[in-house]
């Protein structure tokens, strides 16, 4: 992959537009059109959080991303309950994904979205996503800059048309909470409101998933990540402001009236013919999410079980002779959604506790990368790769670790739907991931089982300096 295609796959991984329209009606029925301020402080965090991974990959590009990064940072054990953490957000951000591309796909051909339809639509996009993933990785990086040009037109364009052009509202409506918060504190509606921004903005550690095949990958990944963000903060800024701009009902999508508020704001801005085209685009920009997920799952998958470190991991271990894929890591990247859309075909109501599971998973396993940098910056580590962030490390890296933190608190809140499973399923889902992984982990002992190096940060980065001749390869 070039700079542009690792680029691609994080942005279409990140997917602004998958994540503005999965949760727009979730985001303004509980924070109110305020809810835009969560994109701005997200991006902030996280792009905090990819200027810690880019120095890792940097001095390790190599496959698999969070897993090999956390096993050289600190260990065998504490890498694999990192990857198996990640390795589940993965899959069921996989899941829910898929089934919130179902409404576009329903709305194109005007379907009536049952849950038997929904379910199948689910399950065609990972079908597709599948096929396309076993070509191998030019198709992937191929298919990643066509949902790129997708996500370009669909959240910028169309943005930026509603804005100019089609705007009902008035630019102060990001300041009022239009009564979400009923009699009242406003603050915890909108801390409530916070998922519109946290489901966004991870896909950017994809980029270092496939490591092994980018072109230049430790100058390169730390920058498409970084591209990753930026672009990807903007979009979403552009195509959530539009659409509640544009919204000729705005009061009734905040009351939770509007079941789907997005294609109903596209017919009455573009007209029939022009909502249809826009639905076009933004499926694709599901097809490729979908896409690019599974890449990066495989990968994980891939480099975990070449390690020894999953059961069955000589035939996960596996790459096509043809494609140079891991075809059957990418078989159980399909098959475990595929099953996590059958759970939900058979309760409904758990789609977005399920999504906010793999926004807490994603971010456990971010910041127990973010940890272990640490953890080494204060036993002596200087990143020693061609992206270095100097002096300012440490403290990037320190505030990087309070943003995961304030993320933890928010998502870690119980639910008020009155049910308990439906309020806690976050907590459950997450005990019981890290309970069977540590049941496996401490029986199974698969951490013995490999004798990749791990816990070498400090002695790579000096063996780096050694072998360049200089001090300092990041200021060269």
């Amino acid at each position: 992959m070039s700079l542009w295609g690792n680029f691609a796959l994080g942005f279409t991984y990140l997917s602004p537009l998958v994540g503005v329209y999965s949760l727009f009606a979730v985001a303004l029925t509980t924070g109110g059109p305020p809810s835009i301020w969560w994109i701005v402080i997200v991006a902030c965090g996280q792009l905090l959080v990819s200027l810690v991974f880019g120095e890792v990959v940097s001095q390790y590009p190599i496959h698999g991303g969070v897993y090999p990064w956390a096993r050289r940072l600190w260990g065998r054990r504490y890498a694999w309950m990192a990857a198996w953490v990640y390795i589940w957000a993965m899959v069921v951000t996989i899941t829910a994904v898929a089934e919130f591309g179902t409404g576009f796909f329903a709305s194109l051909f005007n379907i009536e979205l049952t849950p038997a339809i929904t379910l199948l639509i689910a399950l065609g996009f990972l079908l597709v996503a599948l096929g396309i993933n076993f070509t191998g990785t030019a198709w992937l990086a191929r298919i990643a800059r066509l949902g790129l040009f997708a996500e370009l037109i669909g959240v910028i364009g169309v943005g930026l048309y509603l804005l100019i052009f089609q705007r009902k509202n008035d630019f102060g409506v990001f300041f009022d909470s239009m009564g979400v918060q009923g009699d009242g504190s406003y603050v915890p509606a909108f801390f409530a409101a916070a998922i519109a921004g946290l489901f966004l903005f991870y896909g950017f550690e994809a980029c270092g998933d496939v490591a092994e095949e980018v072109s230049n990958p430790a100058r390169r990944i730390p920058r498409a990540m970084q591209l990753t963000i930026f672009v990807g903060g903007v979009s979403a800024l552009f195509s959530f402001a539009g659409y509640v701009l544009a919204a000729p009902n705005l009061q009734e999508i905040v009351n939770g009236e509007v079941e789907d508020p997005i294609p109903a704001i596209l017919e009455s801005t573009l007209g029939a013919v022009g909502a249809k085209i826009f639905l076009v685009v933004a499926l694709l920009a599901f097809i490729s999410c979908v896409l690019s997920l599974q890449a990066a799952a495989s990968r994980l998958i891939f480099s975990f079980a070449r390690d020894g470190m999953l059961p069955g991991h000589r035939w996960l271990s596996k790459v096509s002779p043809k494609s140079k894929v891991p075809n059957n890591a990418l078989i159980v990247a399909c098959t475990i959604p595929a099953l996590f859309c059958l759970l939900i075909f058979l309760n409904e109501n758990l789609l977005v506790p399920i999504t906010s599971f793999a926004i807490l998973g994603i971010y456990v396993a971010f910041q127990m990368v973010v940890l272990a940098a640490l953890r080494q910056r204060f036993k002596g580590w200087r990143p020693a790769g061609p992206f270095s962030l100097g002096k300012l490390g440490f403290v990037i890296n320190i505030v990087a670790l309070a943003y995961g933190i304030f993320a933890f608190v928010i998502l870690a809140t119980p639910g008020s739907s009155g049910s308990f499973f439906e309020d806690y399923v976050v907590h459950i889902g997450l005990g019981v991931v890290v309970i069977v992984g540590l049941i496996y982990l401490f029986i199974a002992r698969p951490d013995a089982k490999s004798s990749a190096p791990e816990g070498d940060a400090i002695r790579v980065a000096t063996e780096i300096r050694e072998r360049t001749g200089q001090l300092e390869v990041s200021r060269r």
